[in-house]
């Protein structure tokens, strides 16, 4: 008895409750349930099942399993374990003791697990209205992104602030929208396309801001002729990423890194509904309706778009790794082909919608951005898929954020060619093509030139005619090489859309001639 009792009674430490909390969580418990109250306060952080056993709503305000809310019966506030801030310092101090290192391959399930921990915590002191209470969550908040996001501990900006999460939301401006690119590296030819196609033609008032890393990235002369090119409109804003994030965990100046800057660049944008676009990425309609007014976006926080649908069963590999970190898949993924039928690819990372004013879909970023970190792009990450691709959906999955992809898998916008197998007609080019909520074309990758990775073709234009969707595809081999589809009805590029094309071309000239003007 005497036994007994001396067990039950170290149940009540803060310390063993700690422990035994995350004694469930990573050694695969399928079901947590508990609940922190801070004396004196008016909160309660629950914590669900880490394996997601009860998917998200796409509906939740909040995006998750359930509300955060003290339990109440009659009227008053349920009874709970008096549990002082010792239980959180308690969890942040195992998220400092057990940090993830190379080689990372299990580790990024772990690390949504506890992205939704801190998720959790953000939206309970978002709707705190006890001061104390909030404090003590807000304190807990920081020491565990820094825990458990190298990237965010001393930020050049201030690298002694105690608060450079918070100093980070701090300047999104509320309610604000806007464009990110990131245009360093080879890519400002692109760039100058899409900002000179997006002012002169689609006339998008929406404010742009373009990162970089560093003045070797994109020079202040290119920087001036960018902006000289947005002649309509609010005034180009470029922001140096180097000065918002410490490098030492980001190598942006790499091959990779124009594709891993992608998620820092829209953590760092002052905008809080994001509309990120590769410089290379055309756009067919406005973005300030076609995107941030689409209904995906509007329901869940997060639109992304599909890729081509290939290669079915023949990555193996990276199948049993998604799964080996997604135990319970959420709704998105039991609606996916790449995960059901297991083929290739599933997301073109060209243009990603994101609202940053959600709190789940902003710790999903914090763990896109963590995948694209230089230890863990170059473990895992971008070996066995192909670049920052996948890790968006992937990171708001694992988080537990509410996302949604568009409705077809990428479309093919082209020519038409004969199809020797077949004796009918396909449609070929090298661009990736994808439609709106009314299957009308929206945008498509890979920009206005007709091969831009082809040699001898850098000067060569010419509006595309014909597109099919959900049909087979025909990869070429390499990149240099035409893709196409088959099998489907094929529809012809509307005369406004062929004008439209036309003068995307046009612009694309003029500022081909003011670069040339520039070397």
């Amino acid at each position: 008895m005497g036994a007994t009792t001396t067990a039950l009674q170290a149940l009540h430490s803060p310390r063993i409750l700690s422990a035994l909390i995350f004694a469930l969580v990573f050694l695969g418990s399928g079901f947590l349930f508990s609940l922190y109250r801070l004396q004196g306060a008016d909160v309660a952080i629950w914590t669900w099942p880490l394996d997601k056993s009860s998917p998200s709503s796409p509906t939740s305000p909040i995006g998750h399993d359930a509300s955060i809310a003290p339990s109440t019966a009659g009227g008053t506030t349920a009874a709970s374990p008096p549990l002082d801030k010792i239980v959180f310092q308690q969890t942040i101090q195992y998220f400092e003791d057990f940090e993830f290192h190379a080689p990372f391959r299990d580790t990024f399930g772990d690390q949504g697990a506890r992205a939704r921990i801190v998720r959790d915590w953000l939206i309970a002191s978002e709707q705190s209205t006890d001061p104390r209470a909030k404090a003590v969550l807000d304190e807990a908040i920081e020491a565990a992104t820094q825990a458990l996001f190298p990237f965010m501990r001393n930020p050049p900006r201030n690298p002694n602030s105690p608060t450079p999460f918070a100093d980070l939301r701090s300047r999104y401006e509320r309610g604000s929208a806007g464009i990110v690119i990131t245009a360093g590296g080879g890519v400002v030819r692109y760039a100058a396309h899409l900002i000179i196609t997006l002012r002169s033609v689609l006339r998008s008032t929406l404010p742009i801001q373009i990162f970089y890393s560093g003045d070797d990235d994109l020079f202040p002369s290119q920087r001036a002729w960018l902006s000289d090119l947005a002649a309509y409109g609010p005034e180009l804003e470029f922001v140096d990423i180097d000065i918002v994030f410490n490098q030492s965990t980001l190598a942006f100046n790499t091959s990779h890194g124009g594709w891993a800057m992608k998620p820092y660049a829209i953590l760092a944008s002052r905008f809080e509904r994001v509309v990120l676009l590769d410089a290379d990425a055309v756009l067919l309609q406005p973005p300030e309706t076609a995107l941030l007014q689409h209904k995906a976006f509007l329901r869940s926080g997060a639109l992304l778009f599909h890729d081509r649908l290939l290669w079915k069963g023949e990555f193996a590999d990276r199948h049993n790794w998604w799964k080996e970190n997604i135990r319970v898949p959420g709704p998105q993924l039991n609606r996916s082909l790449v995960w059901t039928e297991m083929y290739a690819e599933e997301g073109d990372s060209g243009v990603v919608v994101v609202d940053k004013s959600r709190a789940d879909v902003l710790m999903g970023l914090m763990h896109v951005a963590w995948q694209n970190s230089a230890p863990v792009r170059d473990s895992i990450t971008y070996k066995i898929t192909y670049g920052d691709k996948e890790s968006w959906w992937f990171g708001l999955e694992l988080t537990g954020a509410t996302y949604e992809f568009e409705k077809h898998y990428g479309a093919m916008l082209g020519w038409e060619e004969p199809d020797e197998e077949t004796n009918k007609t396909k449609i070929c080019s090298f661009t990736i093509a994808h439609l709106d909520e009314n299957n009308q074309l929206l945008w498509y990758n890979g920009g206005l030139l007709k091969n831009k990775l082809l040699e001898g073709m850098q000067d060569v234009y010419e509006v595309p005619n014909k597109w099919m969707v959900d049909a087979e595809w025909i990869k070429g081999l390499g990149k240099e090489k035409y893709s196409c589809m088959r099998g489907g009805p094929i529809h012809d590029i509307t005369e406004e859309e062929s004008s439209l094309m036309s003068r995307f071309i046009n612009e694309a000239r003029r500022a081909d001639r003011a670069l040339e003007s520039l070397d």
